[in-house]
Parts: structure tokens; sequence; C-alpha cells
């Protein structure tokens, strides 16, 4: 993971730019300054995972129904949140319907539809992933795609990760320029400073890592796109009898 930085790094290189002198050690540092340093640094990668599904905090979740299932399923301890419109029916080869409301979810359950239900359809609520029909039914293979909430990873054999860091050398999975100018910010802001500069600072960091974070798509004025000429299931793919 070369290209990421450690706490270390990221805390030292914002020590610097407001005017501190590094430390060995910052995270376990008994200095004031580096352990709001430390502190903060918790606070901006957490907030940071809200602010954009960077793509290196993607995961997949899976389901596949078995006998004697209710329907509900644990979400992952890591889960933040759900990206939407990645739901997908790998059985049936169709998008899940959802996510449902309260007042949908309540609908289909008092109208007893499971017999009328023909793809599924789910709702999050609890920290629970709700699967309607209830009880689904087997061999039903369900996914979604989610932002984990976990974005240090600790140095060594084992792939550990955690949502604050414990170590001066955790790994910090966020780009190392956007997150020492996000820390500098919170700093300064902390400390009742003048912050203006390093605002427009992060802002310019933010807005040019999460337009290249993952690509972007090819955009047309015309009808006509140069593309991959994918099926869509919505609008031009039956159910059954293409290909062949």
């Amino acid at each position: 993971m070369a290209r990421y930085a450690t706490a270390l790094d990221v805390i030292n290189r914002a020590a610097l730019e407001v005017g501190l002198i590094p430390s060995p050690d910052p995270v376990g540092s008994g200095d004031e300054s580096f352990i709001q340093l430390a502190g903060l640094l918790g606070s901006a990668g957490q907030e940071l995972v809200e602010l954009h599904p960077w793509q290196i905090l993607v995961k997949p979740f899976e389901v596949i129904t078995q006998i004697g299932d209710t329907g509900v399923y644990d979400l992952p301890d890591d889960f933040a949140y759900m990206i939407d419109q990645t739901g997908w029916d790998r059985t049936n080869r169709v998008a899940i319907g959802g996510p449902l409301s309260a007042q949908d979810w309540s609908y289909l359950k008092g109208r007893d539809l499971v017999s009328q239900s023909i793809y599924a359809s789910f709702r999050l609520a609890e920290g629970q992933f709700l699967l309607f029909p209830q009880p689904p039914p087997v061999g039903l293979e369900v996914s979604f795609e989610y932002i984990n909430r976990n974005w240090v990873k600790e140095q060594g054999p084992q792939d550990i990760y955690k949502d604050f860091p414990t170590a001066s050398s955790d790994i910090i999975l966020y780009d190392p320029v956007l997150i020492v100018k996000f820390l500098k910010l919170k700093f300064l802001q902390a400390k009742a400073f003048p912050s203006d500069a390093a605002a427009l600072e992060f802002e310019n960091m933010f807005n040019s890592r999460t337009g290249k974070d993952a690509g972007a798509p090819i955009l047309s004025a015309s009808n006509s796109s140069r593309g991959v000429p994918y099926l869509n299931s919505y609008y031009n793919t039956p159910d059954t009898g293409y290909g062949g």
C-alpha cells in the first residue's frame, strides 16, 4: 500500500503546515497539540466516509437463501451505507425492488402478497437487511454493494481494518493530500485560527479527488453513445428468450 500514508505521515504533514514541529510518535504523544491532531484525524476520517462513496471502501454483501430462512439478515459490522441501485437478484437476473419504505413494507405484509410477488424486494431497518417475500424462496442469490466504515488498516501480516487510528504506524486509506488538508482545516478551526485558505485548499482537493476516484462515463450531447452497448435490464432486455 505504498500509495497510502501512515497516521504518522498524515499528522506530521498537517503539523508542519500549521507551524508545529513533527513528532516521532504523534498518535502516542502526550503533547496537547498532537493529542488533538490524533483525535481530529479520527473525526476527519469518519466524516469522509459519509461525504463520498470512495472506491477503496466499497465492499459486496451477498445472501443465498437457505431452508428455514426468515428473510431477515444482519448487516456487516463495518456497514456504513448501501450504494444506491446496486441491489441485484442474481437468480432471476433482475434488480431487486426497493428500498421499500416503512409504508410499502407494512402494505406488502398486511396484504399477504407472498404468492403474488414475482421478484424480491428489500428494506433496511434496525441494522438488518429485510427481504420480501418472507420467508424467501430457497436458493435466491441476492447481492448489493456498500460503503464500509473502516478507513484505517493496521500494519502487519493480517488484514485488520478499523475506523479510528490507534497507532502511528496505522495506514490511512484515503488519498494522503486530501486527508492532510482536511486535518489541517479541522485543527485550525478547533483552535479558532483563521481557516479560510485551508478551507479552500480542502475544497479544491475534495472536488478533485471525488471527480477522479472511480472514473467517469463519457457524456454525449447526441442520441448515440461511444460507450460499450450493454443490455439494459430495465428498458431493452426481456426476462427470458434473448441471446439465442
